[in-house]
């Protein structure tokens, strides 16, 4: 497994488990909403999971996993 610092893509088996589990987080773990921030060595990243559309966004604009 490579370092956390040398990042590489996700296989396909890994990317279809990492979306089984944020399935399952969102089903039984999420209320209302989560706020992370995730460090990475390109900066850091923001992730909102939200039960509901920000105000003015099109459910469209999402791509479906």
């Amino acid at each position: 497994m490579a370092h956390d610092n040398q990042p590489q893509r996700m296989s396909d088996t890994e990317l279809e488990q990492f979306r089984e589990l944020l399935r399952r987080y969102c089903a039984q773990e999420l209320d209302q909403w989560e706020a992370w921030r995730l460090e990475t060595p390109y900066g850091p990243v923001y992730v909102t999971l939200s039960r509901a559309l920000p105000e003015g966004t099109d459910g469209s604009a999402y791509r479906p996993l």
